[in-house]
């Protein structure tokens, strides 16, 4: 939507992009959990007229549903940006290059520029998913009472035993951050094929060109035929 040539649509996400990356996320996580107070019932109808249907906010928008709205609202804030950049990075001579030959846009984007984006949207947005995943440790504040860091408090204060329970809840947040990071790694490199800078990058591509099957080992072939 940033990069639509309709105002309003520029417009529209401008605004969600600039109120919640501006909005700290725990004043977020408190106003989604607050939210059954404000609103104490939805509906849907007309405007100012009668409702066809209505429901209980605290039924409907429970702990678990406020921290996910609040998290999600948040992050993708985040995430807009950067797949902003990763597509704009992609050299607009391509997707040119790309029309001449007849491709369809939705073909262009799948097959020519999403490609290539990845490579530089999979470091920030492989940041950010750690980065949520620690900021969940927010989510007492909706309260959401089965998460990791809301639980070893609960416990902790039971047993008088802050410390310990402590170090056990950042033992478990770095196996989960462990793993996510692993998966960044073979995600970076998948899609980093043909631009690593180990060895020759002329053999790297080479070997990439040859693995897609697209092209002959002996160029020689092509020639006789």
């Amino acid at each position: 939507m940033r990069t639509a040539s309709n105002p309003v649509l520029r417009g529209v996400s401008w605004a969600y992009i600039f109120v919640f990356r501006g909005i700290p996320v725990y004043t977020q996580l408190i106003f989604w959990g607050l939210v059954a107070v404000l609103y104490p019932v939805l509906g849907i109808g007309i405007p100012f007229g009668p409702q066809f249907v209505t429901f209980e906010t605290g039924k409907l928008i429970g702990a678990f549903a406020a921290a996910v709205i609040g998290l999600g609202l948040n992050e993708g804030a985040y995430l807009a940006e950067i797949i902003r950049s990763g597509l704009e990075s992609v050299d607009s001579g391509q997707p040119e290059a790309a029309k001449a030959l007849g491709m369809k846009p939705s073909l262009i984007l799948r097959r020519i520029i999403i490609p290539q984006a990845m490579r530089v949207i999979i470091p920030p947005l492989g940041n950010e998913t750690i980065g949520m995943l620690k900021t969940t440790s927010l989510v007492l504040a909706v309260p959401f009472t089965l998460d990791l860091q809301f639980a070893t408090n609960a416990i902790a204060n039971r047993i008088y035993a802050p410390i310990p329970l402590l170090i056990v809840a950042a033992f478990w947040y770095l196996v989960m951050t462990s793993v996510l990071m692993v998966g960044q790694h073979y995600l970076e490199r998948y899609y980093g094929r043909g631009f690593t800078t180990g060895g020759s990058k002329r053999r790297n591509r080479q070997a990439a060109i040859n693995a897609a099957g697209t092209a002959h080992t002996n160029p020689s072939l092509e020639v006789e035929q």
